[in-house]
């Protein structure tokens, strides 16, 4: 649910930075602006919304990068998907991390080789294309193990017992 949230909060602040996009064109593009600012003040004001849509990017992808280490987490600890990609889905992750801290803590360092781990992201929607359409439900004993492992009390277990069976 958190890996969920995290790619929701990631959409909105992008489509927040997106905004600011569209502010500039408009700006740009619409002449009674050039008239009630003159020049300088609407250059100045564009410069400031594509800072803001830079900053606000940068968050966003921040965000993402979370939701990609929390996402190969998961994965890793599913017993469907490969462990591998979990595990590459969370360098991927560390990579936007370290990518879209870059200009606030380590300016002069070139990693534009992380460009290139990015592309690891194809890889769970390709998997899911090509083998995951065999994946098949758990097993009815796989659902009681579970919950026997999760739920120590027996009264609670009895109950979360009853309402599976109730759902099906």
């Amino acid at each position: 649910m958190l890996t969920a949230w995290f790619r929701l909060v990631y959409t909105a602040v992008a489509f927040v930075a997106v905004l600011h996009l569209v502010t500039v064109y408009r700006l740009l593009t619409t002449p009674v602006c050039l008239t009630l600012f003159g020049s300088g003040p609407l250059h100045a004001l564009t410069q400031l919304e594509l800072n803001s849509f830079r900053y606000d990017w940068s968050l966003s992808l921040v965000i993402f990068a979370i939701h990609l280490v929390l996402l190969g987490y998961l994965i890793f600890r599913s017993g469907y998907i490969p462990k591998i990609l979990g595990i590459l889905l969370a360098l991927d992750g560390f990579g936007w991390l370290i990518s879209s801290l870059r200009p606030y803590l380590y300016p002069n360092v070139h990693l534009g080789f992380l460009f290139t781990v990015s592309f690891v992201e194809l890889l769970l929607p390709l998997w899911l294309v090509i083998r995951g359409w065999r994946i098949q439900e758990p097993t009815v004993g796989r659902d009681e193990a579970v919950i026997r492992e999760y739920i120590p009390s027996p009264g609670a277990r009895r109950s979360a017992l009853e309402q599976m069976n109730l759902l099906r």
